[in-house]
């Protein structure tokens, strides 16, 4: 799978049940599933889908707001589907199907919270990622040498895009640590334990309230999730602005000197990258899209 950098996914692997039950129980009224607590709002539409590009490239390729990242989602997805576009077109040429795979989704990137998405749809709800438009898929499977051939061809039509940027986004995304370093963030993460407490939610840090997440996710009552899933996007995003209104000033006064030691390689970005994507959304008919809540 091609990604454009490395993130830190809310859907961590470890298993918290204890805490997923504590959550449960703050999040719940105690006489059913199907009950509503005072303090839930009516509920919330899907997330839209925007299609509309940012007025610098460098916005999409380099986010420093949580807004900004939801250009950096699509742009993700817009490279992954590109992939598969081609593969599934191969496939077609030669009368094949290809294996399943998982579903193509839009993936936060947690070093850019995006609070406002977050506080409207909770840590584990986005937008639906359009279906391909490939037509009617032959069910005749392909020899293993012509699938690879396709997914190969998918892969490489998707390079060519890819790597135009992504060493400069990695490094992007490298920088971003040293945000994370700075006393100044270390002073603002230390009043998560005690907001997230008063929220109901046990969890110290960060990362702790991504297990409780997760926890949520896997042992929850598929009817319980949503409401509790929002009231802890909730919790989290309130919870996380004094620590955004530290690091999302440095990360974006960052950027500014990131764009000037890189500034020939962003001139060429700025001019070439937004071309390219409107000439591989009318090659491979997949439509840049982005998360919007």
């Amino acid at each position: 799978m091609i990604r454009t950098a490395i993130p830190r996914r809310f859907m961590l692997r470890t298993v918290v049940t204890a805490v997923a039950a504590a959550l449960l129980a703050a999040c719940s009224t105690g006489s059913g599933s199907s009950d509503r607590t005072s303090s839930e709002p009516e509920p919330v539409p899907p997330a839209r889908l925007s299609h509309g590009l940012p007025d610098d490239p460098v916005r999409m390729l380099f986010p420093a707001t949580g807004a900004e990242s939801r250009w950096t989602q699509g742009l993700d997805v817009f490279v992954r589907q590109m992939s598969r576009a081609t593969a599934a077109s191969c496939a077609h040429d030669h009368g094949i199907g290809l294996p399943e795979d998982v579903p193509v989704a839009f993936i936060r990137f947690f070093e850019v919270p995006d609070l406002d998405f977050i506080a409207r749809h909770g840590l584990s709800e986005s937008a639906q990622v359009p279906a391909l438009e490939t037509g009617p898929a032959a069910t005749r499977p392909g020899s293993s040498a012509v699938v690879r051939r396709c997914l190969s061809e998918g892969a490489a039509a998707a390079k060519t895009l890819h790597d135009s940027y992504a060493t400069l986004q990695r490094r992007w995304f490298r920088e971003l640590a040293s945000v994370s370093r700075a006393p100044a963030t270390h002073r603002a993460l230390g009043t998560l334990p005690d907001c997230l407490a008063q929220h109901g939610v046990k969890a110290r840090d960060e990362g702790g309230v991504m297990a409780v997440a997760d926890a949520l996710l896997q042992t929850a009552a598929p009817a319980d999730i949503p409401r509790a899933g929002r009231q802890l996007g909730r919790a989290y995003a309130t919870c996380m602005r004094p620590v955004e209104a530290v690091r999302e000033p440095a990360r974006l006064s960052l950027r500014t000197r990131f764009l000037a030691e890189h500034a020939d390689e962003v001139r060429e970005l700025r001019e070439t990258l937004v071309p390219s994507l409107r000439s591989a959304e009318k090659e491979h008919g997949v439509s840049l899209a982005f998360p919007a809540p």
